[in-house]
């Protein structure tokens, strides 16, 4: 595995386990279709939380949150919607957070942004 991979794999188990201590339910992780990839799918309170998890080694070369362009956004709305009708529920919210950690030398630094993309 590439250390970008192994990275990226450390960045979401530490975003999964931070949004489950902020009291949300992670429903479905790493969901992929045609049109890509859902990092994390949870549930907090009656909303929906799409969250895309951006993991840097430092921020030499920009934050992570800096890393979801305009068309990541518009993208993680068309898998929202996709998730949304395959699993066929009804939510009373959908939100889109993101959630960028940088993985120093010391502790993990872990930023979420909740309703980052509307």
């Amino acid at each position: 595995m590439r250390a970008k991979d192994v990275r990226g794999r450390i960045g979401e188990d530490l975003a999964a386990a931070h949004l489950i201590s902020q009291g949300l339910i992670v429903l479905d992780r790493n969901w992929r279709c045609e049109v890509g990839e859902i990092d994390i799918v949870a549930k907090d309170g009656d909303s929906l939380v799409l969250c895309e998890v951006k993991t840097r080694s430092s921020i030499r070369f920009g934050h992570p949150l800096e890393a979801v362009t305009a068309a990541k956004a518009a993208r993680l709305r068309r898998l929202a919607a996709r998730w949304i009708r395959e699993h066929r529920v009804r939510p009373a919210e959908i939100r889109i957070d993101i959630v960028g950690i940088i993985l120093g030398d010391g502790e993990p630094e872990i930023e979420h942004v909740r309703g980052a993309i509307g």
